[in-house]
Parts: C-alpha cells; structure tokens; sequence
C-alpha cells in the first residue's frame, strides 16, 4: 500500500474560509476540487434544470396523456437498493400528481434475471398496463421493449446504466448517459433519473393547467428516498448528487420522511436526527438490498411505499432479519472465495491481475459483495460466480465483478466478448460493477480471458493499492465535536470522506475480538485510541497510519478514537 497525501491549494483554502466556511471543511472541500463557496450551495434552485435531460420532455408529455386518460401504468425496477427507491419514487410521484391506476413489478434475480425481458413485458400486459415506465433499468432491453410495444403498450425507459450500441425503441428514453444527453451530471443514479422525469412532469401538467384550482404537489417529499438510492447505488456524488443528497438528509434529519426510511433507522438501531451517508450505505441501504439478494424486493418496495406506520415498523424488521441472513450467508462465502482466489498464487509472489472464483455452493444472491471483499483485499479485479438457480438454466453461471480504478470493468467484458464470441451470454454494468452470464464450461476461457485484458491494461502503478489522505490532523480539530462537523456533510463516491495519515508512534497494541486491533497511539503529544478492524498483524513502534475520525461511545461518554485505514510500513 502506498498512502498518498491530496494536494490542498492554500489560496482556495483561504478564499472558502473568507467565506464563512468552517477552516477543516475549507481544507477537505478544496482537496477534493471544490473552487468556490457557490459550489456548496446545496439549495434546490442549484439543482440542474430537467430541461437539459435528453428525453424527460417526450417522457413528460406521455405521462402527462395517460395521467389525463387515466390509463394504467405500471413500473418495472431493478432488485437493488437503487431500484427500490426509484420504484417507490415513481409510484409514490406519480399518485401526487394524478395517476389513479399505478402498480409495479420488480423481476425475481433468480427466475428473471436483470431488466425488461420479453416475459416480463408479457406479465406487465396480462395486469391490463397500458403504459410500461422502466426505473433503473432497461437501457440494454432491446427483446423486452419491442415486445412491449408489439403488445401495443407505451414504454418510457428511464435508466442510468451505460447503453450499447443499439438502443431500445422506447417511445421515450432518460439516461443521462445515452447518445446525444448533454446533461451534466452524467452520474445520476436511476432514482435520480426518475425523479428529474416527474418534475418535468409536474411542469407539463402545469402548463396544461393541472393545478389551477390546487397547490401544486410538492415533490421535494421524495427526496429522502432519492438520498438513499443514490448514495446506496455507489454512484459518484458529482455536485448535482450532492445536492440530492443533502436536500434528502436534510429532510429526514427534521424527521421529514416516508414511515419506512424512519422504521428502517430503527432496526439498524441508527438515530434519523443524525442521518449520514454513511448510514445510507451501510445500514438502510444493506437492508433494502437483501431482500434482492434473498427473498423478494417486494418487501423493501412495500416498506419504502408504504404510509402505516405499524406495517412499516414489521416490514422493516423482516428486511433486518434478512439481511442477518445475508450476513451469515456472506461470512462462509467470503472464507471460502478467499481462499479459492488466494490459491491462485504462492504466497509472497503478486495475485494475477484479474481474479475470477466459483463454487457450485455459491449463492448468487451475494457474488457481488463477495467480489467486493476480494477486490478489497487482494487489490484486483475480481469475478465472482455461482451456478444459476432459474429453471432451464442450470448449465449457466451468474457473476459479479468489482473493479480498481484504471479499469473499466464493463469495457474490459466488452472486449472479452469480441475476443471470444459466445463466451458470454450477456453482460453490463460499470466502470467499477459489472456482471456476467457465461456457460459453466466456459468458466476457464472467461478466467484466462479476463486475465489477458488485465495483463495488458493494469501497469504496477494501477496495480499497487493506493489510499489518497487528506494528510496531517490539526491538532486543534482532534475533538469529538470534529466528528459532528465532518458528519454534517455529504460524502461518498468521488468525494471521499475524510481520511488523514501521519507518523504516529505505536504506545500499545493488542487484539480484540479475535480479529481487531486495539491500539493506543500518540498523535502531537497526546494519546489517542485507535482501532483496525480486521487486522491483526503487530505494528511497529512508529509507523505511517491512514484515519478516519470516529467517536466511541460509552457509558454516556463520547471519545474521539481514530479508525485505521491503512498503513504504510518501513521499506
């Protein structure tokens, strides 16, 4: 691992400190490229306007005519977090602005796969829709659209995913990433998508005099919804996303939101008052994410949608005791892919620069958070597979991969995919997500094949781990009252929360748990607890640390204590 420091401008420094901002913040905004205090301006005003978002006006009019012909739409969306939220958005949107006859389906992972396949579209026609509306999906759908439209349905395509060559023929199409959009948050998440969608619908049905006699529906009660899917879909959080964000947290800080966000906090035992991105990712947004993974999404779309209290609060408990599952389910998965991707070199020699693992006892409800957990550790691009449990293909392996930065992962399928015609069934995904369907006896060619493009793409540089620190600590923010400041704000991918690195010297160390490692540390002077979750080898007497700020709480007390990232270690 090499720990690098950010370049901090002084001059930005001071001229966001000349403008009232808090001196740390000054430092971590300029760090990560903020210019100017009108960048921070998260005001809904500084929202990017929908008019600039390739296709939300042919979007708008459609849904405008079937809300004023009271036809029935139905939503298709995703089985993650993302979906979930943009599914819940569309339908709870599309209510507030008239629509009578509003229903959705979320695809089975296991029995449908991913997206608007030509059986879905099928199912969406015998419900009696006359308007099918894509949410976090159905940019690649080009069997299922057609079907749609030969059934003689509307379909409106909002989705946020990179598009091939060939686009679906939708009546309407929103990404921000399909040929020709000038939008310029290229980063939105599909909930993100389909909330732009309904405020270029609530302008069309303004201009048709909707509201004439009424207050216009107030759509910015979604955007507690609109925070979670975005930070929970990983997408980076440009200054558009940002402001999304911080707009939804304000909102449930003030306990503004849907019962099944509140009733979520509670289960994952987080307080609302506090909210963070950091409980975004790492406490509602696994929770709502299980239920794809698991069971059936329905249940967190039901506990996002639904207004009773009592039903949110059971559905919430029964996401949290689903997501233990996941958890339990994890644990032994992730030891044994560990060890099948550590088996793929001798110790003390380097991984091979893409890991690709499968086990026929895989559950392919968790290959993507166990190719995370490999990617994590081995600094690699990493596939992991599991043997398809949908009827009629039992032959065929479901992966997912995750990525290191210098390689794009949905790139490097693509050109696997020319390379070897037919190797892979289909794929999509990101720069840094992607999966995969392949033939089991195909699982070599992949392994060799993905190998071969990260031989060729990845350098020693890309190759060895790099953590981008904000530096030195102050000595005078070392407090907990620091922790509440750097909480305050939004923070995520592309705009990485803050981590500092320095020398400190090692007082004392010892394990806790097994399988963390509790030190006491001096930082300037002064001693300061830290621990390293998930590390157990010793540390030397002085050594270059990687932190991040936290507080421990106990017995009413709140300590500050550095968490460790990383290290950085002599020769």
């Amino acid at each position: 691992m090499k720990i690098l420091a950010r370049d901090i401008p002084p001059r930005t420094v001071w001229a966001l400190e000349q403008a009232g901002v808090h001196p740390l913040l000054a430092r971590l905004f300029a760090a990560r490229g903020v210019q100017a205090v009108a960048e921070l301006d998260d005001g809904l005003s500084q929202l990017l306007p929908p008019t600039g978002l390739l296709g939300t006006r042919e979007a708008a009019l459609l849904l405008a005519d079937a809300i004023g012909r009271q036809q029935r739409i139905c939503v298709v969306a995703d089985y993650d977090c993302d979906g979930a939220t943009a599914c819940a958005v569309a339908l709870r949107g599309l209510r507030m602005l008239g629509a009578q006859q509003v229903s959705y389906l979320v695809p089975d992972r296991v029995v449908d796969g991913y997206g608007l396949t030509a059986a879905i579209a099928e199912r969406v026609h015998q419900q009696g829709a006359q308007v099918l509306v894509t949410v976090d999906n159905g940019i690649a759908s080009v069997d299922g659209v057609a079907r749609a439209k030969a059934l003689g349905m509307t379909v409106i395509v909002t989705d946020h995913h990179l598009p091939a060559a060939t686009l679906p023929a939708a009546d309407a199409i929103v990404n921000p990433n399909q040929p020709g959009c000038g939008f310029a948050s290229k980063a939105m998440a599909g909930v993100g998508v389909m909330f732009y969608v309904l405020m270029a619908l609530r302008a069309e049905l303004r201009d048709r005099g909707a509201f004439a006699d009424m207050a216009q529906p107030r759509l910015d009660s979604l955007l507690p919804l609109v925070a979670l899917g975005t930070v929970a879909d990983v997408v980076k959080l440009d200054a558009n996303n940002r402001r999304l964000v911080a707009q939804g947290l304000r909102r449930i800080r003030a306990g503004h939101m849907p019962p099944g966000l509140g009733a979520l906090f509670s289960a994952a035992s987080r307080r609302a008052a506090t909210a963070s991105t950091f409980d975004f990712g790492f406490a509602l947004g696994p929770r709502i994410n299980a239920a794809g993974r698991l069971a059936d999404m329905t249940i967190g779309i039901e506990c996002l949608l639904t207004d009773d209290t009592l039903l949110a609060d059971t559905l919430a408990r029964q996401l949290d005791a689903i997501n233990r599952e996941r958890r339990d389910i994890e644990t032994g998965m992730r030891e044994h892919a560990m060890l099948l991707a550590e088996a793929l070199f001798e110790e003390g020699t380097e991984p091979p620069p893409a890991v690709s693992v499968f086990d026929p006892d895989f559950h392919e409800g968790v290959v993507g958070i166990v190719a995370s957990r490999i990617k994590d550790k081995l600094h690699r691009p990493s596939f992991v597979f599991a043997a398809s449990s949908a009827p009629g293909h039992e032959h065929e392996l479901k992966g997912s991969g995750r990525s290191i930065p210098g390689f794009h992962l949905r790139d490097a399928l693509d050109l696997v995919a020319k390379r070897h015609p037919g190797v892979l069934i289909k794929f999509g995904g990101h720069a840094m997500a992607a999966g995969c369907t392949i033939a089991l006896d195909d699982f070599e060619v992949f392994e060799q094949a993905l190998a071969q493009v990260a031989q060729e793409w990845l350098d020693e540089r890309t190759l060895t781990r790099q953590l981008e620190t904000d530096g030195p600590l102050p000595v005078q923010f070392r407090h907990a009252e620091t922790v509440d400041t750097i909480n305050s704000q939004v923070w995520g991918q592309g705009f990485a929360p803050p981590t500092f690195s320095e020398e400190l010297e090692v007082i004392s160390q010892r394990l806790v748990g097994e399988k963390h490692l509790s030190l006491k540390l001096r930082h300037q002077g002064e001693m300061v607890d830290g621990i390293w979750f998930g590390h157990t080898e010793p540390l030397p007497a002085k050594v270059l640390l990687a932190f991040r700020l936290d507080i421990n709480e106990w017995q009413g007390q709140r300590k500050l204590q550095f968490l460790v990232e990383g290290a950085q270690l002599p020769g």
